[in-house]
């Protein structure tokens, strides 16, 4: 079997921003092909216990944003083939304004935005700066969308969509069955590359949908495994990089 395209998630800076560095590297020494870095935001909609905790965790440290940035600089120094996309909320995306937000992303190397509480077609001018500073706006696509919704956001020309394959927030599990390789046939019925996630946990469950899908996504479970292994740096290493060489199937 080829290897498996994974998109694997960290919050910038959780639980320090060395081991949040180190947890980014033995994701790439473990074969992942683009980087999730999430910036920590108080009121997530999306997200799970795990990565809710370790989004409180951060920003209990008065982390910023600009440090969110700067840390996504460094990666991007250091991993220069690796795409990187920043996923948050639209509020810290609209606060400092849409367009120089993107600027400031766009030169700290990412390639592309994930805004969950952003709909596609009401997005504040997100897809519009994103291009302008040769990124691309990623909009999600959840199973709670109706028929028509959906097809208008398949045929919308996005280059790729992040399907959510359950409702509900990450980190719980998440059953592939043929429901939801219909969904994800249906979510790139217009051309859009798509990536899949929510609930991805192990190998198994990766290998089920990497056909259907550009890349699997995976995030609570690797927030799981940087908190069990926050004290040792070395052991956390080995355990994300264990983890993503399973995910990738190799």
């Amino acid at each position: 079997m080829s290897k498996i395209k994974l998109m694997s998630h960290l919050v910038a800076g959780y639980p320090t921003e060395e081991l949040s560095f180190a947890a980014a590297s033995a994701m790439v020494r473990g074969g992942a092909s683009i980087l999730e870095i999430q910036l920590a935001f108080s009121d997530p909609s999306a997200d799970g216990p795990a990565i809710q905790g370790a989004c409180t965790e951060v920003l209990s440290h008065n982390y910023k944003v600009k440090d969110g940035l700067a840390f996504i600089e460094r990666v991007h120094k250091a991993f220069p083939e690796v795409s990187i996309y920043i996923m948050s909320y639209g509020s810290l995306i609209y606060t400092p304004g849409v367009d120089n937000f993107c600027k400031r992303a766009s030169e700290a190397g990412v390639t592309g935005m994930i805004i969950p509480d952003l709909p596609f077609d009401h997005d504040e001018g997100l897809t519009a700066a994103c291009k302008k500073y040769g990124m691309d706006n990623i909009p999600v696509a959840s199973p709670s969308m109706s028929e028509e919704r959906l097809s208008k956001l398949a045929h919308a020309g996005f280059r790729y969509i992040y399907a959510a394959l359950r409702v509900g927030i990450t980190g719980t599990q998440t059953v592939i069955d043929q429901a939801t390789l219909d969904f994800l046939s249906k979510v790139g019925a217009g051309g859009s590359k798509v990536y899949g996630g929510f609930g991805i946990s192990n190998g198994e469950q990766s290998k089920a949908i990497s056909s259907s899908v550009d890349a699997v996504i995976a995030g609570s479970v690797f927030v799981r495994i940087i908190k069990e292994n926050a004290s040792d740096k070395e052991a956390l290493s080995k355990a994300v990089e264990a983890k993503a060489r399973e995910l990738c199937g190799l």
